[in-house]
């Protein structure tokens, strides 16, 4: 047949219903938008709400589609018309588009059409157009505020309004229109629909059924699992049971005599009703299927009995559509997850089963979106029906299918393309020659089709190259439309095995150059982008059950389907939709990872507690009771449990009991599985890294972990010693750790972030760490306690100790001070937390300075007449009795001796922990700071001094300490004057040392090498302070060292002149700091060890106090 035999209408026939369709959905969706505005107060156009323009809009609405321009009601239109005009254009030629499509659908109807699925979307486009329509309430005055402005504007009407306007009014009820409409054309509607029913019941079928047929399964026949799945209808395998639902629906109510005259009609009817209450018009829009069709029915003469037919199919879809579909989806579970896992062990069975493949993604989708719309829309009579806490797995198992067709695309397409040129091009040859009559254009058609195919190759595939079989199948389109239509002289009904053989051609050909867009065909679930609150909860149901936490990462997921759903009639949708898909999935994987953080952070808990029971405090009671039965003693009552020791709980003696971390490691790694499904997933243009959001959440619960455990108590000062923190921290970290056994994050990054942020002051958040909680609770409670003389430290024990007082203190200060704690304190803090410790004592340390200096510039003229009269006895306590302020000198002398007594224990503390971490590094640098010259520039000396404190090492001159009394200098003091108030200042607390003999609590104590006044440190305070001095004024250190000795000493020995026992009763005690300053002080040290009379009065002095 010729194309010239063809009337006008017939020709084009594939292009216009490929285009129309197309069109169809985009118009849809613009629709859709618009009603979705209108029922949105924030987004309804302002024109509708404004109290101004109300009476005018009631008037449009009123005499619609009349025009009244000079009524007084619209008046107040004149000072918007521009407005409206350029405001709601877009809204109008809207439903002016409609109207079009209205007009064009009318000319394709009339054809005598046997594209069944093309020409049923196409109606079922139209009806669901003209449905939503209807559906806009705001139609009548958005149209009629249009106009009228173009009225008061231009003159006169738009010139489509009168058209626009009885369309509207004719179609207030449109689906009882639309049945008048096609009473002509309902002979070719039926035979499109009857067609179906072969189709429609073999998909129907119950899960017993499907069961009992071993649907989709690839192992019920292993002899066959190779030989390619074929059908003698392969597209309509994979046809969507929702889309054929809907065409029996609408096609029925539109064509309903055909209900009465064909059986085979009645039966498609009647099962589509008793599987659905409604149907799906556009996205979350719903048709609730037996009110509408009972409504259309009961005015229609002779129609009882198929109204009674609606009745009892809606009795039995409340009753059993539920329970039917909820074993369904029990089975497609089971049958999803038999293919992946197969499909994963032998991707190659891709190729011949893929057909398999679509088919359980088409299942599943169909399912999981009959759920979706009953769950949301219809009163149930059984809940439990409805509501499927498992429905995470049976889109997990949709996600493994899409992701093994993606991952092994190119396995699929080489399969397909050796079966298109080796199989499908000779058999179709074939067909063709047998063919009795085939005009010169079919013949052109097939005989391109054959050549397409035997040109195909695997270098094809192999180099890359992209394949595009649209031009073919668009041809079998044009070809099933020349063969259909009235007179044809080859007759596609009368040769069904080329129709056959063509439908799984095109099948092929979508394998090798349309996987996505099967994909999407089968099992796009974007419908779920507008059932927002039901996606919200069904994701918070899976999350609550631990056994469905595996499959909890299909929700995000679903989240990159969701831009699918876009028309590019209707860009302006794109952002919304984008914008909802990333906080979806944004918040999905937020939620996991909070729910993952907090199943650690239990874990972590349970494992803390278990090795807390193991710190020594516990084992006391352990103790005592061994040593009370040793002893025969009855500590307590009669039949007293024997207390559990530490590690009973590892003891099992039932494999069947589980316990509570047992269930909670069994939820982490669940949940682990789920978000390390996917290293990362793209969502409108935007890369999610699951697993970046389980770092994040593992390093603020972290970070807030560490600082909880300090369990610092700023009211009554209270702080968790060192020790027990780091006891605490070790578990919590080795937890963390095993988290890479189940995720693929590094930990170690999470340690380092955080661990080093706990160094600092304040972490990245502003807030707090254990480095700043540490130290204001060192400086501001400790320390300050041993400056009440409360606390002593004693040099014997390396360790701070209570005194005994009238007031006790709430905390042991050993039990934070010793050399144990002193470790565990730098093991938390490391080089740099115990840099910031030693930074925050020295300024407090500048802070005395400061004050001594006051005092000195105070004395100034009696400090320097007795710094030259030291030789003169009675002249110099003449002086001494002028001085000011000798208490307050000693007692911050003491006071900064006692800082540097923690130091000092902070320091050695730290190089042994670095020791065990960084031997190596660490004795290189004490080599480094052993062999320096002396000769050695005083700036490169205080660098290598930096290091070695860094290390832990003690240097001769604190690099700390220098920076600090460094900040001090005044601009207003000269250096040479800054130099002599420093030296005078070494005087001050020489000639002040003989009243410290008065003091009762300067009884040197050979058990604790030291005295209970601590004046002891006074030592380790004059040489460090003199050092840090006079490297910074560039003075000699051994010179101002050897003057402050020779003052002492002379000051000290005419204490044995004084009759007053008082003054004297401590004088040896008193004695012992000059060699305790000797001592400090390795250059004196030698020098005064071989002045022989020096060294016999201490040898004295340590006698008698021993």
């Amino acid at each position: 047949m010729s194309r010239g035999a063809l009337q006008p209408s017939q020709q084009k026939l594939a292009e216009k219903l490929t285009i129309l369709n197309d069109r169809g959905i985009g118009m849809l969706t613009r629709i859709y938008n618009i009603k979705k505005a209108c029922g949105d107060p924030k987004a309804k156009p302002s024109y509708l709400i404004d109290k101004n323009l109300e009476s005018a809009v009631k008037f449009i609405v009123r005499k619609f589609p009349a025009v009244e321009t000079r009524n007084n009601n619209v008046t107040q239109l004149q000072k918007e018309k521009s407005e409206i005009l350029k405001n709601l254009a877009l809204y109008y030629f809207t439903f002016v588009d409609v109207m079009e499509f209205k007009c064009i659908f009318s000319t394709i109807q009339t054809v005598n059409f046997d594209l069944t699925k093309n020409y049923l979307d196409l109606v079922v486009t139209y009806i669901t157009l003209m449905m939503l329509l209807s559906r806009i309430e705001e139609r009548k005055a958005i149209i009629g505020l249009y106009n009228y402005a173009h009225e008061m504007t231009h003159g006169s009407s738009d010139r489509e309004y009168p058209r626009l306007g009885q369309m509207i009014v004719d179609y207030e009820n449109p689906l009882k229109k639309m049945m008048e409409e096609f009473v002509p054309h309902g002979k070719s509607l039926q035979d499109a629909l009857v067609s179906l029913q072969m189709v429609y019941p073999r998909r129907n079928l119950s899960a017993d059924q499907w069961r009992n047929a071993q649907l989709l399964s690839l192992i019920s026949a292993p002899s066959t699992m190779l030989n390619p799945a074929q059908s003698d209808t392969m597209p309509c395998e994979y046809l969507s049971l929702d889309t054929m639902e809907k065409w029996i629906v609408f096609g029925f109510i539109l064509c309903h005599a055909a209900l009465n005259t064909d059986p085979a009609a009645l039966s498609l009817w009647k099962l589509a009703l008793q599987s659905n209450s409604c149907l799906c018009l556009f996205r979350d829009e719903v048709f609730h299927i037996h009110k509408a069709a009972e409504d259309l029915f009961v005015n229609i003469r002779g129609y009882n009995k198929r109204v009674n037919d609606i009745r009892e199919c809606k009795e039995s879809a409340l009753s059993h559509a539920g329970s039917m579909h909820r074993e369904r989806r029990k089975f497609l579970r089971s049958a999803l997850k038999e293919l992946a896992t197969v499909l994963a062990d032998q991707p190659g069975l891709l190729g011949p089963k893929a057909l398999f493949v679509f088919m359980a993604l088409s299942f599943a989708r169909d399912e999981i979106i009959w759920l979706l719309r009953h769950a949301d829309n219809i009163q149930k009579k059984s809940t439990d029906d409805f509501i499927d806490k498992h429905i995470a797995e049976l889109i997990f198992y949709m996600e493994e299918l899409r992701a093994h067709v993606r991952k092994y695309g190119p396995v699929m397409q080489r399969y397909y393309v050796q079966y298109l040129s080796g199989f499908d091009a000779v058999v179709l040859n074939e067909l063709v020659q047998n063919l009795s009559v085939c005009p010169e254009d079919e013949s052109i058609i097939m005989s391109s089709f054959v050549n397409t195919m035997t040109s195909l190759s695997v270098k094809q595939v192999e180099d890359g190259e992209v394949f595009d079989f649209r031009g073919m199948r668009l041809d079998w389109f044009r070809l099933q439309a020349y063969t259909s239509v009235s007179k044809a002289s080859l007759g596609l009904a009368d040769h069904r095995e080329l129709g056959k053989m063509m439908n799984t051609i095109i099948f092929h050909t979508k394998m090798a150059d349309s996987l996505v867009e099967m994909l999407v065909e089968t099992s796009d679930l974007s419908i779920f982008c507008f059932y927002s609150r039901t996606f919200e909860k069904m994701f918070q149901q899976c999350l609550e059950l631990p056994s469905q936490s595996r499959p909890s990462i299909s929700y995000p997921l679903l989240c990159t389907h969701f831009m699918s759903c876009t028309h590019e009639l209707c860009p302006e949708e794109r952002h919304h939709i984008g914008d909802r898909s990333l906080s979806l999935c944004n918040m999905f994987l937020d939620e996991m990872a909070k729910q993952a953080r907090n199943l650690i952070t239990d874990i972590c808990t349970e494992q803390c507690t278990l090795s807390d029971q193991l710190l020594p405090k516990h084992c006391a009671k352990t103790i005592s009771q061994a040593v009370n039965k040793k002893s025969k003693k009855q500590t307590g009552k009669k039949g007293e449990p024997e207390r559990e020791k530490p590690g009973v709980e590892s003891m099992r003696k039932n494999r069947l009991l589980v316990t509570n971390l047992d269930k909670l490691h069994t939820a982490l790694s669940e949940l682990c599985f789920s978000i390390n499904y996917v290293p990362n997933m793209m969502v409108w243009e935007h890369t999610f890294t699951p697993r970046e959001y389980l770092t994040s959440h593992l390093e603020i619960r972290f970070t807030k972990s560490i600082v909880g455990m300090t369990m610092y108590n700023q009211a009554t000062q209270e702080i968790a010693k060192p020790s027990e923190l780091l006891t605490s921290v070790r578990p919590y970290m080795t937890v963390l750790q095993s988290i890479e056994n189940y995720v693929q994050i590094d930990i170690t990054r999470v340690f380092n972030n955080v661990l080093l942020q706990q160094t600092q002051h304040l972490d990245s958040h502003g807030e707090p760490t254990i480095t700043s909680l540490y130290t204001n609770w060192y400086l501001e409670t400790l320390l300050r306690q041993v400056s009440n003389g409360h606390i002593a430290y004693f040099p014997a024990m390396k360790a701070f100790v209570n005194l005994p007082t009238e007031n006790e203190l709430t905390f042991n200060a050993e039990e934070y001070s010793d050399i144990s704690e002193m470790r565990s304190l730098s093991e938390l803090l490391g080089p740099y937390g115990m840099k910031f410790l030693s930074e925050s004592l020295m300024w407090h340390i500048s802070s005395q300075v400061a004050e001594l200096k006051k005092l000195v510039v105070d004395n100034v003229e009696v400090l320097t007449q007795m710094r030259t009269s030291f030789d003169k006895p009675d002249h110099m306590a003449a002086l001494f009795k002028r001085l000011t302020s000798v208490d307050s000198v000693l007692k911050r002398m003491t006071i900064i001796g006692v800082i540097l007594s923690f130091r000092s224990l902070a320091q050695e503390a730290l190089r042994d922990v670095l020791s065990c971490h960084i031997p190596f590094l660490v004795s290189s640098v004490e080599d480094f700071k052993d062999h320096i010259p002396r000769e050695t520039d005083m700036k490169v000396a205080m660098n290598v001094y930096e290091l070695s404190s860094a290390a832990g090492l003690p240097c001769e001159i604190d690099p700390a300490l220098v920076v600090a009394l460094s900040s001090q200098k005044s601009e207003n003091i000269s250096p040479e004057e800054e130099y002599k108030i420093a030296c005078l200042l070494m005087v001050f607390v020489a000639v002040s040392m003989p009243t410290l003999a008065s003091n009762v609590m300067s009884q040197y104590s050979p058990a604790i090498e030291g005295h209970c006044n601590n004046i002891h440190c006074l030592a380790k305070a004059i040489n460090q302070i003199a050092a840090a001095l006079f490297t910074i004024h560039k003075g000699s250190i051994e010179d101002r060292l050897k003057e402050f000795l020779a003052l002492a000493s002379s000051s000290l020995l005419k204490i044995g002149q004084e009759t007053d026992k008082t003054t004297t009763r401590n004088r040896e005690s008193v004695y012992l700091l000059l060699d305790m300053v000797s001592e400090s002080t390795p250059p004196l040290r030698d020098k005064i060890q071989n002045q022989k009379i020096f060294g016999n009065l201490i040898y004295v002095f340590y006698l008698n106090n021993y």
